[in-house]
């Protein structure tokens, strides 16, 4: 069974409050969850002592017993310290032009090429 660290969202419309739990990950999202090991607030400002509540020694426990972290929950037990922040995820290619965008863009240098070339020649 695998076991996964995430979030459950609760309280009303446009006030999210979300609960940390254990839960399988096949469940849903807002499913059955094994247990409850804290919760996050994220309308409360970001220095606030309630805003994350995480129990270590609970988290600790579940993640010695093979749970993943979602990447959030890998966030929040990071700034309280539990966990080594992850490293930066950077895609350097995926803000590069895609291969129609690229081709598009040496059709249109090519015409202004021929134009300049063209009136260069008319003015001569």
């Amino acid at each position: 069974m695998p076991l996964k660290l995430r979030l459950a969202r609760a309280g009303t419309k446009k006030r999210p409050v979300y609960r940390v739990v254990v839960a399988d990950s096949r469940s849903p999202r807002d499913g059955r969850f094994i247990e409850k090991i804290g919760h996050y607030n994220p309308t409360l400002p970001a220095e606030h002592p309630d805003r994350v509540q995480i129990d270590a020694e609970r988290a600790k426990y579940w993640l010695g017993n093979g749970a993943q972290p979602t990447d959030r929950v890998t966030w929040l037990m990071a700034r309280l310290g539990l966990v080594e922040k992850p490293a930066q995820k950077n895609n350097p290619k995926k803000a590069e032009p895609k291969t129609k965008a690229k081709e598009r863009a040496a059709a249109e240098a090519q015409k202004a090429e021929e134009a300049a070339a063209a009136s260069a020649e008319a003015s001569a």
